[in-house]
């Protein structure tokens, strides 16, 4: 009696291995891993070699189930988790694409500021000014927070946000010298577009998840004066640490935010 073959995601799945396919990485996914799990390793893994990048469309479910060999359905929800990471974006009746900062929905995906009545989109974007960019060599903590060593070559910015004409976040930037290099003032003033949309197009990394740590401070005199509040005025300060792939600390960003007319917004699931 002949015998019938299982699906081929059913006997990867026993296997607990997925057999890469034309154009598939060499490198297998963690074997102890779910099927979709090792799915979603390998497209991570396409998308931070590059293959893919911000806005591209990633192939069909069909092509990748080819490349991947397992069904439809295991890529599907490996793709589900990518989308629900903002990785990935669904267009209905286009396709799949790379999610990229530049997009509109995505742009505030990281500013949590709103404003007391209306929204971010009501009040337009905000307008940036631009202090300084300048080259120095890591201190202590700043090297620690990028997974660098101390003395290491990063850029600091500093710049400071205007909702409707008034002075609202003070914020302290640093990058890694490396992936960052050619980074000027004039670049950060002329691009016209999200800062994390800049690092993108220009420079090639994507943030794609952020730890942040809150608490509230009383206004230094140069951040008064910059945000045009009175010295020891009450502030929120926002640390952040963003991410590329593979977990890579890619910025620490420093922020002081007024919040006499705005308040932070955050939603917990």
């Amino acid at each position: 009696m002949p015998t019938t073959q299982p699906p081929a995601d059913a006997a990867l799945a026993g296997a607990d291995a997925v057999v890469p396919g034309a154009g598939a990485p060499a490198e297998a996914a963690p074997a102890f891993s779910p099927l979709y799990q090792q799915i979603k390793s390998l497209i991570l893994r396409s998308l931070q070699a590059g293959e893919w990048k911000p806005g591209d469309m990633i192939p069909s479910e069909l092509e990748l189930a080819a490349r991947y060999r397992v069904s439809q359905g295991t890529v599907r929800k490996a793709i589900d988790e990518l989308a629900t990471d903002n990785l990935l974006v669904r267009r209905q009746g286009k396709g799949t694409f790379v999610a990229t900062h530049a997009e509109q929905h995505i742009q505030y995906r990281f500013l949590r500021l709103l404003p007391d009545g209306g929204s971010l989109d009501e009040q337009g974007p905000a307008e940036r000014r631009i202090i300084e960019c300048r080259r120095l060599r890591a201190p202590a903590e700043v090297a620690r927070a990028l997974n660098l060593r101390t003395g290491d070559a990063v850029l600091q910015a500093r710049r400071v946000l205007s909702f409707s004409g008034s002075p609202t976040i003070l914020e302290d930037i640093w990058l890694p010298g490396g992936p960052f290099k050619g980074l000027t003032v004039e670049t950060l003033s002329d691009y016209r577009g999200p800062m994390y949309a800049l690092f993108e197009a220009e420079f090639g990394v994507r943030m794609v998840r952020a730890v942040e740590k809150l608490k509230a401070v009383g206004a230094e005199a140069d951040a008064a004066a910059l945000l045009a509040v009175a010295p020891g005025s009450p502030l929120l300060s926002v640390e952040r640490t963003a991410y590329t792939y593979n977990d890579a600390p890619m910025e620490l960003r420093r922020g002081l935010y007024r919040t006499d007319s705005r308040h932070y917004r955050n939603e917990l699931s």
